[in-house]
């Protein structure tokens, strides 16, 4: 498992053009769902899983395991990135270097928000961001581990049938 020190807000924002969409349409938001919920479910990881179109869940699900307490993360991961359209971890790590209070920064409260591993931005080249892909019940450095293995799988799925 990396350490959060091995992260940077420059490796995250190269991670984050890394895992660039040319397009996303509806099926897109479920198949990433799909993949999500298919690698949770064959390790048995007790997680909730959100793909948001903006303000919209076009995916949500709750595998065994997991908690009402997990959708409340994944909401206030969700407002997270659809503030500044980057990934949570890197907005945490982003305030970190800067050493600022990331809630005051933002205007925001811990009650409203989570700069915890695990909101990913849904971005593509042509509209830019997109939405988000949410991801609760791991400790927070898995939760984004996890995230970016699901998103360069879809990513090289759409490879493949091109």
């Amino acid at each position: 498992m990396k350490n959060i020190d091995f992260y940077s807000s420059v490796n995250l924002l190269a991670e984050e053009r890394a895992l660039e969409f040319l397009e996303l349409r509806i099926e897109d938001f479920l198949g990433i769902g799909e993949i999500a919920k298919s690698i949770a479910e064959s390790r048995n990881l007790p997680i909730a899983v959100g793909v948001k179109k903006i303000d919209w869940f076009i995916f949500l699900v709750s595998l065994p395991g997991s908690t009402p307490e997990n959708h409340s993360w994944l909401e206030r991961k969700a407002r997270v990135v659809n503030l500044n359209h980057h990934s949570t971890l890197y907005e945490r790590v982003n305030a970190d270097e800067r050493g600022v209070d990331w809630f005051k920064d933002n205007n925001c409260s811990e009650l409203t928000h989570a700069i915890h591993g695990g909101g990913l931005p849904l971005i593509t080249k042509n509209k830019g961001f997109v939405g988000s892909l949410l991801l609760s019940g791991l400790p927070h450095l898995e939760d984004h581990l996890l995230g970016v293995e699901v998103l360069t799988e879809f990513l090289a799925r759409k490879r493949s049938l091109h």
